[in-house]
């Protein structure tokens, strides 16, 4: 079984089991909000806007795949090398978008997306999207702030860290990721990761061979 496959295997397991067992982190009420972050349902919700983080921006795009995505989540860290090997087999041809949803079960759920988007104010949100995955395992689910251990990806990507504590702490980099949650909200995003393809809503596809003939299906419309 290939590695993908196992995380999928993964994901697919840890979605049932918690839903299962904690279906409040898993679905957001109307009136939930994430931790630090004053989040209501956008009225005017959009899969994605301008300002929305692209992970791929083709010339000519011909597809738009958006995730709303929590970076404390297993089955979006499963999920990542999936959507990571169709950026690079698509991304001359679809457009990729991370948008920030942090469940309010994670501790560190919040302050991973406001490190994403602290590092974004430098030109590195994809190496800090990256990293927070990748290192997922090292400080998911642990019940103490990771602060420190976000702190210290940042001086590995060469990050000017005053620039980036103080983005950390900024009520705009707070408000960047309600803004985020509130669209999540008012599109019915009710647990993550979600996807959005060319503004609608799809199950997550199960495998890597399901997501590809799906977006092969769209492309060839």
């Amino acid at each position: 079984m290939s590695r993908v496959r196992k995380q999928l295997v993964v994901a697919a397991v840890v979605l049932a089991s918690l839903a299962a067992a904690y279906g409040s982190v898993l679905l957001f009420a109307p009136e939930s909000r994430g931790r630090g972050a004053d989040a209501r349902p956008a009225a005017d919700a959009e899969p994605v806007r301008e300002s929305s983080h692209r992970l791929s921006d083709p010339k000519r795009g011909e597809l738009t795949i958006v995730e709303f995505l929590d970076f404390e989540c297993e089955a979006c860290g499963a999920m990542y090398p999936v959507v990571e090997r169709l950026r690079e087999e698509y991304g001359d041809r679809v457009t990729f978008v991370a948008r920030y949803f942090p469940l309010p079960g994670h501790r560190n759920g919040e302050l991973a997306a406001r490190t994403a988007e602290a590092a974004a104010r430098q030109g590195k949100f994809k190496e800090m999207y990256a990293k927070l995955f990748t290192t997922q395992r090292d400080w998911g689910e642990a019940r103490e702030s990771k602060r420190d251990t976000f702190r210290g990806y940042a001086k590995d990507l060469g990050l000017d860290l005053r620039a980036f504590d103080a983005a950390l702490d900024d009520r705009a980099t707070a408000r960047r990721v309600a803004t985020d949650l509130s669209d999540g909200l008012g599109l019915d995003v009710r647990g993550t990761p979600t996807f959005f393809v060319d503004g609608e809503k799809v199950a997550t596809p199960g495998s890597y061979a399901a997501f590809k003939a799906l977006i092969e299906d769209r492309l060839a419309d």
